[in-house]
């Protein structure tokens, strides 16, 4: 049981915490109904120093199907710090007033200080590029009611691996499972940080880096999508020559397999064609769904109700 604890990265769970919240997460979409009243009388508090769609309206939907209530704010201006009111203080007073906290702030390291004032558990909510674990357990939650298993497969990340905080988290969480590939795709200007490679290579899990999807999608398990960023680009004529690399069509998928598993955290700009929307490999709305589940099951574990 996860009484008293914080979420601020993928870590702070051990793989046996982490399947007992995904898989408390499947009761739930198994039967929902046996988990709409649990939290009657608790409150969630979604303090959002900056915009988001999916990850702040799927924690209020979480804790509003657990039966319990938000109260929160959705930008930095209308909340008490646009008057110079200090994160800390912020937290403190929140602590007094809900039974937990989900809190997204663009400044890395900013989870971890109001851990440090929070008297109810916190949630990251996404601290600027740093982390964003409840991200990390809606993939894992994804990859596990498609596949049935998280080992044994062999993952592609295609895009921006340089400053995607989701591929960063997916890959060191997924490489805790035994017999796990990487494949990496990307332009050598946005390879995937050296320290990730060195603590996969220190664990001794295969991965390779290709700078073409069609050279390696037909071993492809899940294909990870993210946006190749045009301001990440030094040169204009860089860019041009790689941007149409990574934006996945049907074109590309015609080699891929039949059980092949499309993710993507979202939102998406071009990279995934909408073309795709309609293949049956295409899981990235699901995500969205599976998103509100995994976190129902989190809250719940946090305040000790399950």
């Amino acid at each position: 049981m996860l009484k008293n604890r914080n979420l601020i990265n993928a870590d702070d769970f051990t793989t046996e915490e982490t399947l007992e919240i995904l898989n408390l997460a499947q009761d739930i979409i198994k039967s929902p109904e046996s988990f709409s009243d649990l939290c009657n009388g608790k409150i969630l508090g979604t303090l959002f120093f900056e915009p988001s769609t999916r990850t702040r309206l799927s924690f209020e939907s979480a804790i509003h199907r657990l039966g319990g209530d938000c109260i929160g704010f959705t930008e930095s201006k209308s909340s008490s710090a646009a008057k110079g009111e200090s994160l800390a203080d912020t937290i403190r007073t929140v602590s007094n007033y809900v039974d937990v906290i989900a809190m997204r702030h663009p400044n890395e390291g900013s989870a971890t200080l109001a851990s440090d004032y929070a008297e109810v558990p916190l949630i990251n909510a996404g601290d600027g590029g740093h982390q964003h674990p409840t991200q990390t357990l809606t993939d894992l939650l994804t990859i596990l009611e498609t596949k049935d298993t998280l080992e044994n497969l062999t993952i592609g990340f295609c895009g921006d691996l340089k400053f995607g905080r989701t591929v960063h988290s997916l890959t060191k969480a997924m490489s805790k499972y035994p017999n796990n590939k990487f494949i990496f795709i990307s332009p050598e200007e946005l390879q995937i940080p050296r320290y990730i490679k060195m603590q996969l290579e220190a664990k001794g899990v295969e991965f390779k880096e290709v700078e073409k999807l069609q050279e390696v999608i037909d071993k492809l398990d899940i294909l990870y999508m993210t946006r190749v960023q045009r301001e990440r680009f030094f040169n204009e004529a860089d860019y041009i020559r790689l941007k149409d690399s990574y934006i996945l069509d049907n074109k590309k998928l015609k080699n891929a397999k039949k059980d092949l598993a499309i993710l993507h955290p979202l939102p998406r700009v071009n990279e995934i064609s909408t073309e795709v929307d309609s293949d049956p490999r295409a899981l990235y709305f699901k995500q969205v769904k599976y998103g509100v589940f995994v976190r129902m099951a989190l809250i719940l574990k946090l305040l000790g109700v399950r």
